[in-house]
């Protein structure tokens, strides 16, 4: 249907309804219909889904079609992302959300900052998706709204090709309503606990959720030490656990992200149950430290290792821990095991953003799974600037380059910063997205805490100038004048919170008797220039 066509319709609707509906304007109705096209987070996910399943697709045809989100961790942030993206490049066409676990222990949780522990109340991820989504929803009503005006206006002033234009324009909006990648931590508890908090992730709108193999209870940040891992087996059972949500909620193609932490985790609380040689739980069990036995202790724990009596070496924690080395191996066995078993993409979180590191690994799995795909975090942890200055500084010196005016250890220093290395490190950072989706099978790249970063770093930049000798210029040269310079919507943050949509619901319920607040008189006419 057009919007001409839904007009017509909604005035048949009326007209059916007889006189008791006659001050009922089908031309209302049909805006706020189309303003509010999204009737439950359901609707949402299956929408999103659609889209990140024919962007895997795309992907899977030409590497270059990689995808890309920002982590955001409240819904405004979300929002002018969005808008953001469609006012520089015109479409959110491979432009997602994601949703940090990092971020909603240490900003959305009732008891305060937290560690990224899996602390916080696990129904603050599913509040978070929601409140993202009504945002998102709010900047399509917002955008329509003004484009409605418009159309009045054109229409009002004789321009039928104006008119036209922004019919065809209001025919074909493409939405800010875009994909979520939800982090669920480890599932906060066992299977069930993941079913349970899966749904209401999904009935928020998540259509990709992102699971990691770590122990519920010893959950540690990816980058940080301590990360304890659980068999494949309990693993597996999360994965079908995040499946039958998506299934029992009638969404046949939402997406799970298996995430393995194990190449920095060199930990297990467990000791994987066995039932033949050579499978899972044999294979989990076959990268423990183990030493043979020589004397037997009160309370040791002993397997059998091809024939041999072999003791587990334990920490005074009670957890074991695996053979230094191994972690690529763990990672290449947890990530075939999680697509035999119902995952769709992956996830290995590293220490460093190292292509062929990550490549060797998905080179492995592609031997068994030709179409693995990657989800990447591009994480903050890293020292981007120093890693690809050293990585750089690596291959001169194998390369056999004078490398005299360099100090590997302090290549962060700024008086590197215009030198011929700095430059083609900066230069491989850039193109590190494309480069290790073409080499690394990496789907799509995220930054999970960018937002976290940027509202940091901006609010200092405010307080040093505001608190400071530059006084009120401080606000005006370094915030609101180049917002109106660089056209940032929320110049006009009372039409960004939705003072227009409420006049234009004014004038629907109330028609002339309406008190509006966008006129004359409103400050904000001053920022039309």
């Amino acid at each position: 249907m057009t919007y001409q066509g839904d007009v017509a319709a909604a005035a048949e609707m009326i007209k059916g309804n007889g006189a008791s509906w006659s001050a009922i304007d089908a031309n209302a109705v049909t805006r706020m219909r189309l303003q509010n096209r999204f009737r439950s987070g359901l609707d949402i996910a299956r929408h999103t889904a659609r889209i990140m399943r024919q962007d895997m697709a795309a992907y899977d045809a030409d590497p270059r079609a990689y995808t890309q989100s920002l982590g955001c961790w409240h819904g405004f942030i979300g929002q002018q992302k969005m808008i953001s993206i469609k006012k520089h490049f015109g479409s959110t066409k491979g432009k997602y959300l994601y949703l940090s676990g990092w971020m909603v222990a240490a900003l959305r949780s009732e008891f305060g900052p937290l560690p990224d522990q899996s602390m916080h109340e696990k129904t603050s991820v599913p509040a978070l998706i929601s409140e993202l989504y009504t945002f998102l929803k709010q900047a399509d009503a917002r955008e329509l709204s003004l484009m409605f005006r418009d159309l009045d206006h054109a229409r009002d002033s004789g321009n039928e090709v104006e008119a036209q234009r922004l019919s065809h324009a209001i025919d074909n909006y493409e939405t800010h309503v875009v994909p979520i990648i939800a982090d669920i931590d480890a599932g906060f508890g066992n299977a069930e606990a993941t079913y349970l908090l899966a749904k209401k992730m999904i009935e928020a709108g998540a259509c990709a959720l992102q699971i990691e193999n770590q122990v519920s209870d010893e959950k540690q940040c990816g980058h940080q030490d301590g990360k304890v891992t659980v068999p494949h087996e309990d693993f597996l059972a999360k994965i079908r656990a995040c499946r039958y949500a998506f299934l029992e909620l009638g969404m046949e193609d939402g997406i799970i992200v298996a995430r393995t932490d194990s190449l920095g985790a060199g930990l297990t609380k467990q000791i994987a149950y066995v039932r033949e040689k050579g499978d899972l739980g044999d294979q989990y069990n076959s990268f423990l430290d183990c030493e043979p036995i020589e004397t037997l202790s009160e309370g040791d724990v002993l397997i059998v290792r091809d024939g041999q009596m072999m003791r587990p070496k334990r920490l005074p924690s009670n957890l074991y821990q695996f053979r230094e080395g191994t972690g690529e191996d763990r990672c290449v066995l947890d990530c075939i095991t999680s697509l035999q078993n119902g995952a769709d993409l992956l996830w290995i979180e590293t220490e460093k953003p190292h292509i062929d590191q990550i490549a060797s690994m998905v080179d492995r799995i592609r031997e068994v799974v030709p179409d693995a795909k990657l989800v990447y975090n591009n994480s903050p942890s890293f020292n981007w600037t120093l890693n690809f200055r050293q990585q750089v500084y690596d291959r001169w010196l194998a390369e056999g380059r004078g490398l005299e005016s360099y100090d590997r250890a302090k290549l962060m220093s700024a008086e590197y910063d215009l030198t011929e290395l700095a430059l083609e490190a900066d230069e491989k950072i850039r193109t590190f997205q494309k480069d290790a989706s073409a080499r690394a099978g990496i789907f799509h790249h995220l930054i999970t805490l960018p937002t976290y970063h940027t509202a940091a770093l901006s609010t200092d930049n405010l307080a040093r100038d505001y608190f400071g000798e530059a006084g009120m210029l401080g606000y005006v040269a370094g915030v609101q004048r180049k917002e109106i310079r660089e056209g940032i919507a929320c110049v006009k943050h009372q039409n960004m919170s939705g003072s227009d949509i409420g006049d234009d619901h004014k004038e629907y319920f109330a028609g002339e008797a309406a008190l509006k607040a966008g006129g004359a008189h409103n400050t904000m006419n001053q920022f039309a220039a």
